[in-house]
């Protein structure tokens, strides 16, 4: 059963989907490498089926990231031992990876802030057709 956090990031993620669909907003690959160090940091032991389900994003993004995030140095795993007596990974972010993030995080707030700006604009588009359209109606 997720928490009612992982359910709310979850909501968000496929909220953005939307948007990001009806905006015509590709999600880039920083955005992308962010959303998984963010996750990282919060639960190191998130395996990748885990992320892609968390994040949105297909297994095999999440793989080709991690690997990037790990040849770039900002990651680094660990085995360990599950309580299946399965090996799992642990992907710890490395200095260089809490810095890269700080970045990341100034330019995931800065598209998001333009995101937000063009959402406002076409809503109040939208709502301004709307209106037109009730005053058409009504002169009808």
């Amino acid at each position: 059963m997720r928490s009612i956090i992982e359910q709310c990031y979850i909501m968000n993620h496929i909220v953005n989907k939307s948007v990001y669909k009806i905006l015509n907003i590709s999600v880039s690959r920083e955005q992308n490498q962010y959303q998984i160090l963010k996750s990282l940091e919060q639960d190191s032991r998130s395996t990748q089926r885990q992320l892609s389900n968390n994040l949105g994003v297909s297994l095999g993004k999440i793989n080709y990231c991690i690997k990037s995030l790990i040849e770039k140095g900002f990651i680094k795993v660990n085995n360990f031992k599950n309580s299946d007596n399965k090996i799992q990974y642990s992907y710890l972010l490395t200095p260089k990876g809490i810095e890269e993030k700080a970045k990341l995080t100034l330019d995931f707030i800065r598209i998001k802030t333009q995101e937000y700006d063009t959402l406002k604009q076409e809503i109040e588009s939208l709502k301004r057709e709307a209106k037109n359209m009730d005053r058409d109606l009504l002169c009808k």
